[in-house]
């Protein structure tokens, strides 16, 4: 039995769902998401609620359980109230500005790297070392954070480059002398 798993997914209102079949599709403030759910799982919509339960008690079925459940969660969140990734960059000229449609990252290297922003995907720079992701979909919030950090990923020494606002990094000693 999952523990996840067999808690109902709860619609919020203003999100409207639809299950045809394996398909999950939702649509709400935020836009619209969809979803094939595997076939060892059946998904009922019902009093404003998304259950997914086992068709059969095999193995697959149940470690497919609890993670379909949740992407199903996923998917009601992102269209009624979003993602949000925030990233920081650290380091003397380090900075990033958004110029129409891309980002624009000074990081230190012999020239800026323009990263340009993907349908569906917000990105705010409060201050020059703060930026902002939004988005509907966790997994492609999650994604383009992680690819502007590998630009420049934070080092141990001097805590210099890009890191996920709730990250820490660990320091480490210089060399002595």
């Amino acid at each position: 039995m999952s523990r996840i798993g067999k808690h109902a997914v709860a619609v919020p209102a203003g999100v409207t769902v639809q299950v045809n079949g394996q398909e999950v599709s939702a649509k709400g403030p935020k836009g619209a998401l969809h979803m094939r759910v595997v076939d060892d799982l059946a998904v009922t919509f019902d009093d404003g609620k998304v259950a997914v339960k086992p068709r059969t008690e095999s193995r697959r079925a149940r470690m497919m359980w609890g993670m379909q459940r949740t992407l199903v969660s996923n998917l009601v969140k992102g269209v009624s109230t979003g993602f949000k990734v925030d990233l920081e960059i650290n380091g003397v000229g380090y900075r990033a500005n958004v110029q129409g449609s891309n980002l624009v990252l000074q990081l230190g290297y012999s020239h800026e790297i323009v990263y340009p922003i993907p349908e569906g995907i917000e990105m705010k720079v409060e201050k020059q070392t703060a930026i902002s992701i939004t988005g509907a979909d966790k997994q492609r919030v999650g994604q383009i954070a992680a690819e502007i950090r590998s630009y420049r990923g934070p080092e141990p020494y001097k805590g210099k480059g890009i890191k996920y606002s709730t990250e820490t990094i660990l320091r480490k000693e210089g060399k002595k002398k």
